[in-house]
């Protein structure tokens, strides 16, 4: 048994340390199956030495992140974790203190792992950037935070968002209403993030305006993007035609941002996914990034990280069978 001790200068750090009802040291002490006592300003961390030497670093990396105005959640801790486990908690400082932008609530958005913050920074650099991995890593949010920074800095004139209409495993039939209210329903993720960043009013104003498009794949076709932040979200499901008219929107001065899972494509059987082709075929092509992500950039629910993982146990036990 051994025991060490993590003095804590601010009250207010020990308080946001714990969390609700505990919440974030019950973590740790289930994650490491130690026993964090609290006097006064000092912790004291009892249990085996190696685990008690992990929850030390958890510990000390959360209040790293407290100290530079962090606010602590429990995906916060989780990815710290995974990250003490891995031996990479110096890169965690790297995430501090990025704000991408502010929702119109005055929320700061800033990415929350490494894979999030490697993706911000491609679509920085490059011109095409094309970001794969699983649901609720934050491809489409961060895509758009994006896209609203650069409108507001005028680096463009327009944003647009668009995704291939296509029903995710089931037929919705014939829906009610105009042609903009029956492709609406598969727009309605880009929808979110919009209203998330800039208020239904001000998204209104720019619509009207017509410095942001939100519209089906099917509408690109014929047209050059200048001046644009272009989001292909949902790419799993275009077809090679449908990527490769995409992707020759492209127009001066703009940037374009692919995002899609594998995993999930709704295409009929026998077709063959753009995105997958799109990933080989621009593999060596300078100026396009390709950011993947995994379950530990999964933001949202600590059992999405789990389904995430027992499908992908299962998809490897059936290629080796």
């Amino acid at each position: 048994m051994a025991e060490q001790s993590i003095n804590i200068d601010r009250m207010e750090h020990a308080v946001a340390l714990f969390g609700s009802f505990d919440e974030n040291i019950k973590l740790i002490e289930s994650e490491y199956q130690v026993k964090v006592l609290s006097r006064g300003n000092e912790l004291k961390v009892a249990g085996d030495v190696e685990q008690v030497a992990k929850a030390v670093r958890v510990i000390d990396s959360l209040l790293t992140l407290l100290n530079r105005g962090e606010l602590l959640s429990e995906q916060n801790v989780r990815y710290c974790m995974s990250l003490i486990d891995d031996g990479s908690e110096g890169k965690l400082e790297s995430l501090v203190g990025d704000c991408i932008c502010v929702t119109a609530r005055g929320k700061p958005v800033k990415p929350k792992t490494l894979g999030q913050k490697g993706y911000c920074t491609a679509i920085k650099e490059n011109t095409i950037t094309i970001g794969v991995g699983p649901a609720g890593t934050g491809k489409t949010y961060l895509a758009v935070a994006m896209a609203v920074t650069a409108f507001r800095a005028r680096e463009v004139n327009r944003i647009i968002l668009t995704r291939p209409a296509v029903e995710a495993g089931e037929k919705l039939g014939f829906l009610p209403g105009d042609l903009q209210q029956k492709v609406d329903p598969y727009l309605r993720p880009l929808y979110d993030a919009l209203f998330d960043m800039l208020g239904t009013d001000t998204y209104q104003k720019y619509v009207e305006r017509g410095n942001i498009e939100v519209a089906p794949l099917a509408y690109m076709r014929g047209r050059t993007l200048d001046d644009s932040f272009i989001i292909l979200d949902e790419a799993q499901n275009t077809t090679p035609e449908q990527m490769k008219m995409f992707l020759t929107r492209l127009g001066f001065n703009s940037k374009m941002v692919i995002t899609g899972d594998i995993t999930q494509i709704d295409l009929p059987d026998g077709k063959r996914s753009g995105l997958r082709d799109v990933l080989k075929i621009l593999k060596n092509v300078d100026d396009i990034a390709q950011i993947r992500f995994n379950e530990r950039d999964v933001v949202r629910h600590k059992l999405v990280q789990e389904i995430i993982k027992a499908y992908e146990k299962n998809e490897e036990g059936k290629r080796n069978r």
